[in-house]
């Protein structure tokens, strides 16, 4: 990989950072050679701060690093784009990316909450979700556990798709349940991420 770092004069390239998993971009900085060779070298991303002056490896205060996963820099040798694995929130403000927004393998159930939502505005005789809703909290919460009994039997056997099928059916009736009582999955989020901070 050849990287044209003489062709801004202050040697400095920039490194747009994306989530291998998720592909979303997580962030924007800078790197000289000797950001470069300590990236490669560490597995850690490593960049020059143009405000410190300085090598500066994202995570070396707050320990959210962005482990390295692959490198390759564009057609005309003047801009990186390095995959990276984030080890917790990649902004300053605890944000997910520098963009405030959400980097979350299970989108899909952010998706799958705005679909409870508006299905239990249906009719009961047509939406399974508006019927459960309708019958109560102590239903939703009494399926709830039953859908968690189910998973840890299905847990004890050797079916993998019984056991996936189970965790999938706790999962949702979990959302409907949050749902009930107004929260979300984000507040849940919200809980275990303060928690990991402490």
């Amino acid at each position: 990989m050849k990287v044209d770092f003489q062709k801004f004069p202050d040697g400095l390239v920039p490194a747009i950072i994306q989530d291998h998993q998720t592909q979303k971009v997580l962030m924007l900085g800078y790197m000289n050679q000797d950001a470069l060779n300590q990236t490669e070298s560490t597995g850690k991303v490593t960049f020059y701060s143009r405000s410190k002056q300085r090598l500066w490896t994202k995570g070396e205060e707050s320990g959210n690093f962005l482990e390295l996963k692959s490198m390759s820099v564009d057609c005309d040798n003047d801009t990186l784009l390095i995959k990276v694995h984030p080890v917790g929130p990649t902004c300053h403000t605890g944000a997910d990316t520098c963009w405030s927004e959400r980097n979350h393998q299970e989108d899909f159930l952010f998706y799958l909450e705005d679909i409870i939502d508006l299905r239990k505005q249906a009719s009961p005789d047509t939406s399974y979700v508006s019927k459960l809703m309708s019958r109560g909290i102590n239903k939703i919460a009494q399926k709830v556990g039953e859908e968690a009994v189910e998973l840890v039997i299905e847990a004890k056997d050797d079916n993998d798709n019984l056991f996936l099928n189970e965790a999938a059916d706790l999962m949702f009736h979990y959302l409907l349940l949050l749902n009930a009582k107004g929260f979300s999955l984000q507040d849940v989020i919200d809980v275990l991420k303060d928690r990991h901070s402490k």
